[in-house]
């Protein structure tokens, strides 16, 4: 029987999948190589011809998330029916949700023996979805709802901070600590933005219950 030749680039993606399924259902560091290389069906030796290290497939897989939250962010920035207001909300909570999807990867980005990688996570976060955000921000300015100087600046110290506060368990809020805090970030984003008052915790409210 012929062995099943596949893409490079398919093999990859199989290798990640079974990876990840893995991490999520039974945790980073109780999964093996030999139970992904089991799961992905393919020799070990293949698996260390596309990653060094269950450590690079998690890089991998950290990097796949943030891809995917700027694919999708992407396409709510780019629809035309959409105001800036709107399509700020409808990010923020579609993020919210890709990173739910992918809570394990998240957790396991958070083990004190991966904190570079989740520094770099980070940096990849507000270097490619910094843009993103930015774009829309500038068409906020079009339209007069915002009154920004320099978008790209202001987008990726707000990133930056929010992902210190929320992002690395490092204070342990409680759901009410956590809550007054999200509160507190949207009127900062209102008053950098130059936005109307209460306009972001309306449209955020209304996209997380489409979103849901």
């Amino acid at each position: 029987m012929a062995r099943t030749v596949k893409k490079p680039e398919i093999r990859r993606a199989e290798i990640l999948h079974a990876a990840g399924n893995l991490f999520q259902t039974q945790g980073y560091e109780t999964t093996s190589v030999d139970e992904i290389v089991r799961s992905a069906g393919i020799a070990k030796g293949t698996f260390y011809y596309y990653f060094k290290s269950k450590e690079e497939v998690l890089e991998a897989l950290a990097q796949q998330m943030c891809a995917d939250i700027a694919a999708r962010s992407q396409a709510i920035a780019d629809d035309p029916h959409l105001g800036a207001i709107e399509k700020f909300c409808t990010i923020i909570a579609a993020q919210s949700q890709t990173v739910e999807s992918g809570q394990s990867i998240v957790e396991d980005l958070h083990r004190p023996e991966n904190r570079a990688l989740h520094e770099r996570s980070n940096i990849e976060t507000v270097l490619v979805f910094g843009p993103v955000l930015a774009a829309v921000v500038e068409q906020g300015n079009r339209e007069g709802v915002f009154q920004v100087a320099d978008p790209l600046s202001t987008v990726q110290f707000i990133l930056a901070g929010s992902m210190f506060l929320f992002g690395q368990q490092t204070f342990n809020w409680t759901p009410e600590e956590e809550a007054a805090r999200m509160q507190a970030m949207l009127l900062l984003i209102e008053r950098a933005f130059g936005a109307v008052p209460g306009s972001f915790a309306t449209a955020l409210g209304a996209s997380i219950q489409r979103q849901g």
